[in-house]
């Protein structure tokens, strides 16, 4: 059998995207990974609620924005408190699309993946 582990996005300045994830979701660094010969490094985010973890890949000697094609791909995360949670990412202007009729909202990390935010559903 299988399980979710992690997910992987590639960023381009580590720092300003550890910064971003704790703002804007709360995801606090469980693990990381150095190359030996410094060419990468991993960070594994975790949510302290649950076992999934969002792993941040940066490429030291990286330099042009990832290529995201499309944006067909977003990953996804409950909020219980859906008015709070929006009026924290308008205030931090991460706010990329609402569908008011579905009660859901994206944001944008600083490399421009989609994060859907839902309402914990009862």
């Amino acid at each position: 059998m299988f399980a979710f582990n992690h997910f992987n996005f590639n960023v381009l300045d580590l720092d300003r995207s550890l910064k971003f994830y704790d703002e804007a979701l709360g995801l606090k660094p469980v693990r990381a990974k150095v190359a030996a010969d410094g060419s990468f490094k991993l960070v594994f985010l975790g949510d302290g609620k649950t076992d999934f973890q969002l792993e941040l890949t940066y490429l030291t000697d990286r330099t042009e924005p990832y290529d995201l094609g499309e944006c067909e791909f977003h990953l996804a995360f409950t909020a219980e408190d859906m008015e709070a949670a929006h009026a924290k990412h308008e205030a931090m202007g991460c706010i990329c699309f609402e569908n008011p009729k579905m009660g859901i909202y994206f944001i944008e990390d600083p490399d421009g993946y989609w994060i859907e935010i839902i309402p914990v559903r009862k």
